[in-house]
């Protein structure tokens, strides 16, 4: 297998990993796990969402997490942005990237964002003009694009079609995501190959959720096919509420120890991310998901 000498870690703890927390996580928790997060080496963190705090009560605040963490020189700190006044919202934040997002079905866009995926570009066109015009990059975001906790496999082609849009529309990159963790390798390449018809490889991210176990395999498969970029989530936090059974995101903890061992640059301290997993694992009153997190959290009680 042909593997990159280098790959990038988006960050995706902030935001995707907390969005679904029952309990509010403080300001001052959010804004240290963001400045640990950066001060570890990762150079793009995900860092919230102007979304309406009716739907996504964690990300409230948004904007005052944005106003006082360290903006590290060379770091992006991305923030999701649905409809035209979230990017009022990101304006005012000065932020210097967002993101939308759609699915590739349609039940599941339905019951995520209570529209249609037409609908869902509808809705984005003016946030992408308008960070065009800010001089703010976007990236992409497709969820389900495996399978459907609601209809089922979805159709590489399909996927393709909607990366294809995303692209054309100014979207710098886009992250493929499995949203409810049902991929395999076989499924991931045959995913990443029909979207890289249209879009370069270079362009393209892969987002794995842990349900079966199977983020790790899926990311040595796609790294084989030319992905370099992938979305993790620091102690394996998040998960889905629409996809019942749906685990976190891949832990940042394990994508860091493969890849090491690999011998794959990708300038994260593994210790310092794991340091930072038990601060916010400890604030959420939960342990680790990440299987790496947890062998490292024994040594040190040893």
């Amino acid at each position: 297998m042909d593997l990159p000498k280098r790959v990038r870690l988006v960050e995706v703890g902030p935001r995707d990993g907390l969005q679904n927390e029952a309990k509010p996580v403080p300001v001052d928790v959010k804004v240290e796990l963001i400045d640990r997060l950066t001060a570890a080496g990762h150079t793009t963190v995900e860092s919230g969402s102007f979304v309406s705090p009716r739907w996504v009560p964690q990300m409230a605040s948004t904007d005052e997490v944005m106003a006082r963490i360290n903006r590290k020189p060379g770091v992006s700190y991305p923030v999701l942005v649905p409809n035209k006044q979230g990017m009022n919202g990101a304006v005012e934040a000065r932020c210097e990237e967002v993101a939308v997002f759609t699915a590739a079905s349609e039940a599941f866009c339905r019951k995520n964002t209570n529209c249609s995926i037409d609908e869902s570009f509808e809705r984005f066109a003016p946030v992408i003009e308008a960070a065009q015009k800010h001089g703010m990059r976007v990236r992409g975001y497709i969820s389900t694009v495996v399978a459907c906790p609601y209809s089922g496999d979805v159709a590489p082609e399909a996927v393709a079609i909607l990366a294809d849009r995303l692209f054309r529309m100014g979207c710098y990159e886009i992250s493929l995501g499995d949203t409810i963790g049902v991929g395999t390798p076989a499924k991931c390449v045959a995913m990443v190959d029909a979207v890289a018809q249209h879009v370069p490889r270079e362009k393209l991210a892969a987002h794995f959720h842990d349900t079966y176990g199977q983020s790790l395999a899926n990311i040595l498969a796609v790294m084989g096919r030319g992905i370099t970029v992938f979305d993790t989530a620091v102690a394996g936090l998040g998960g889905c509420p629409y996809a019942k059974g749906a685990s976190g995101n891949v832990g940042t903890e394990d994508v860091i120890y493969m890849l090491n061992g690999l011998g794959i640059a990708h300038g994260v301290d593994l210790d310092a991310i794991a340091e930072t997993g038990r601060f916010i694992c400890a604030a959420l009153g939960r342990e680790p998901a990440s299987k790496v997190a947890q062998a490292l959290k024994a040594q040190c009680a040893a």
